[in-house]
């Protein structure tokens, strides 16, 4: 059973930062992209952020030069580093991750279960 377990959520005022965490544990063979995604009350889930196994990071045109995403290999963990935050960056943030389990014969996508960011004075 794989799972993915997200932390570093929370309240912040605007101009503020946070990071976010997801550990990928489990059986797991390999794990190729990790992306962070987030949704609003009443909107669909929208990419924020992504990175492939060999480090190829691509970011949603809202979040460019104030988020970094980066990942642990070794750790089997993603990480979401925002600066500059802005009231619109409140959302629920979810990882989610294409892993190749230890007894699966495909990769399949997993998803964390979400954790609030609020951007408020």
């Amino acid at each position: 059973q794989v799972q993915l377990v997200e932390s570093g959520g929370g309240s912040v005022q605007p101009g503020g930062s946070l990071r976010l965490s997801c550990a990928a544990s489990g059986s797991i063979r390999s794990i190729n992209a990790m992306a962070w995604y987030r949704q609003t009350p009443g909107k669909p889930r929208g990419l924020v952020a992504l990175i492939t196994s060999s480090g190829i990071t691509n970011y949603a045109d809202s979040v460019k030069g104030r988020f970094t995403i980066s990942r642990d290999n070794a750790k089997n963990t993603a990480y979401l580093q925002m600066n500059s935050l802005k009231p619109e960056d409140t959302a629920v943030y979810y990882c989610n991750a294409a892993i190749l389990g230890a007894y699966a014969t495909g990769i399949a996508s997993h998803w964390g279960q979400g954790t609030q960011v609020t951007v408020s004075s």
